[in-house]
């Protein structure tokens, strides 16, 4: 997800976000995340690619199909997924089930694309949300720049597998779940619109994500809560606003659609939530997201916190210590550490939403030559002893 940009533009943002979470006020500790074994390597990109665009760049989502077989997304905007029996049998199809058009055109949603969540309840059918990235300097005339970060649009966007997550299938008009109130060629200059949703997760007859917004009028920066009662149709997300979930983020492009409302940013997340899970044995929701040194986050790295709702979340803590995508890789010293997420290998859900007392914390490391973040990543697991009090 241009690793080194993002950050770029995320540490430019965490002041704000990390005032925000030290203004609040956050109950007692609700669990206990502790790392009890050494990181095993899942996927070595120098070893087990396809090709030069299979890499990890984004936190892995994980479901059983209708064999039983696992299947976990995380990769490239040429997106293949991990396939095998079980977590220790994990190899890389080749199958594109869903490539990025590189499309000039941004009405039509098809620029860089990357599987960021799935969800399904039968292993067939599989519903998925899509980080979109529309970079109108790659595009003669869409952009008053050539940078980068100042022609950078996000979206988010829906995609249906009908075959357990070997092909996935654009909706045709793009299914938008969440845009900025505007087009691409508003606000050029930042980076602009909705990013990186976490793992969708079910409670009762809703299901939820969280996704990051860079801000703009009306709009605070922060990451936000969406909820839906039917996660098959695209156009029933709707984001928290501080009172209900009634926010609506619509398409831009398409006429008659009008945005409803703002979200309302959820604390303390400094910047994207890498994953969310549910404790099985006290309904407690767990989630892992990482985070530059500053504020309320004393050491760059890993963290967790626990909520009852996933609205009030608990006082963030270390899992984890390491220089993140959100560091200057030049002072780095190293490897960096990225998109966290954790999975229980036991989990009773078909999607992986839930957790017991051990899971697997997966996480990438970049090589850093230089100042450049480079190619050179692998997955990771780790695992961890998980202790929640009621």
């Amino acid at each position: 997800m241009r690793s080194l940009l993002l950050a770029r533009l995320l540490a430019a943002c965490l002041c704000a976000a990390t005032l925000a979470g030290a203004q609040a006020e956050p109950g007692p500790p609700l669990s206990a995340l502790t790392l009890v074994g050494a990181p095993r390597v899942v996927f070595k990109a120098g070893r087990d690619a396809c090709d030069g665009h299979d890499v990890p760049d984004a936190p892995a989502r994980a479901f059983r199909d209708a064999t039983g077989a696992l299947a976990i997304f995380g990769m490239h905007y040429r997106n293949r997924a991990l396939r095998g029996p079980d977590a220790d049998s994990l190899t890389l199809d080749c199958r594109i089930v869903l490539d990025s058009g590189l499309a000039a055109e941004p009405e039509r949603y098809d620029d860089r694309t990357w599987i960021t969540a799935t969800w399904t309840e039968d292993g067939r059918t599989v519903v998925a949300l899509l980080h979109h990235e529309y970079h109108a300097e790659a595009h003669p005339g869409r952009c008053r720049s050539a940078e980068m970060m100042a022609c950078w649009y996000n979206t988010i966007l829906a995609a249906r597998s009908p075959d357990g997550g070997l092909s996935f299938q654009r909706a045709v008009p793009p299914a938008v779940v969440a845009a900025p109130p505007f087009r691409q060629e508003a606000e050029q200059g930042r980076h602009r619109g909705f990013f990186n949703p976490s793992n969708i997760v079910h409670d009762g007859r809703h299901w939820y994500f969280l996704a990051s917004n860079t801000g703009w009028a009306g709009q605070p920066f922060g990451v936000c809560l969406f909820r839906s009662d039917d996660v098959r149709d695209p156009g029933r997300w709707r984001a928290w606003d501080g009172r209900d979930f009634a926010a609506r983020f619509p398409d831009p492009y398409r006429k008659g659609e009008k945005p409803a409302g703002a979200c309302k940013p959820v604390a303390p997340f400094p910047a994207p939530v890498g994953s969310v899970s549910r404790h099985r044995g006290t309904g407690a929701w767990i989630a892992v997201f990482q985070a530059a040194a500053g504020g309320a986050f004393p050491r760059s790295g890993f963290y967790w916190t626990t909520s009852r709702d996933l609205l009030t979340w608990d006082a963030p803590r270390l899992l984890l210590a390491g220089p993140t995508l959100y560091d200057d890789p030049c002072q780095a010293g190293g490897d960096l550490i990225s998109y966290p997420s954790l999975i229980d290998r036991e989990a009773k859900g078909r999607n992986f939403d839930d957790v017991g007392d051990r899971a697997d914390l997966y996480y990438a490391t970049l090589a850093v030559k230089g100042c450049k973040v480079t190619s050179d990543r692998d997955l990771l697991r780790r695992p961890v002893a998980i202790e929640v009090w009621p």
